[in-house]
């Protein structure tokens, strides 16, 4: 980790907006989506949970491009690696990225828009969490396999940048499963216990 702190201004503007939407994306729809899970004040404003969702999707899909604009923008406005700018390393981030796209549309096809978008939040639950392809192979698949995309463009553009913010991605994420893990578990098991006291 540390050699790649040598290649990387955290001075650079584009560094620094970099790290600031990384961090602001999970921060900002966990709380929101907690906010409406305790206030139902979005699905009131729009009188609709449906309505709500699609917009905190829409908020949350506009801020995850302006995530991988900064993201870009950081990882060229600082050098590159000699020893990563060649073909069998592009062909190596090319194929990060058609796993990580497989895994973050796979996870969208699976759950769709409500339930990738916080739609449980909204009231708006499926029958069971989701198990099949590719919850079955790992949790989380779609943070993961965000993930894995941007290191693919990372190790795609030679970018030691690239490969830092890779990094403060997997740990963003990973503080954000741990807060919304159990908060999902609960909102499974609370559907459960209803639909148990009333059968």
């Amino acid at each position: 980790m540390t050699w790649l702190l040598g290649y990387v201004d955290p001075s650079d503007p584009c560094f620094v907006a970099a790290i600031l939407t990384i961090a602001f994306n999970p921060l900002f729809w966990n709380v929101v989506a907690r906010w409406e899970q305790k206030t139902r004040k979005l699905s009131k404003a729009f009188r609709s949970p449906y309505l709500a969702c699609y917009s905190l999707g829409a908020a949350i899909l506009l801020l995850n491009i302006l995530r991988s604009h900064c993201f870009t923008q950081a990882m060229l406005s600082q050098p590159k690696m000699e020893s990563l700018d060649n073909p069998t390393a592009y062909r190596v981030g090319l194929a990060l990225l058609g796993v990580g796209s497989t895994f973050v549309l796979s996870s969208f096809f699976a759950l769709g828009f409500t339930g990738t978008f916080l739609g449980d939040y909204f009231g708006i639950l499926k029958e069971a969490r989701v198990t099949t392809f590719p919850f079955n192979i790992l949790d989380n698949p779609m943070y993961w396999g965000s993930t894995a995309n941007y290191l693919g463009w990372a190790v795609m553009h030679a970018s030691p940048t690239g490969l830092l913010l890779t990094v403060v991605v997997a740990l963003i994420y990973m503080v954000a499963i741990l807060y919304e893990e159990p908060f999902t578990a609960q909102i499974y098991q609370q559907k459960a216990s209803s639909s148990h006291k009333r059968s």
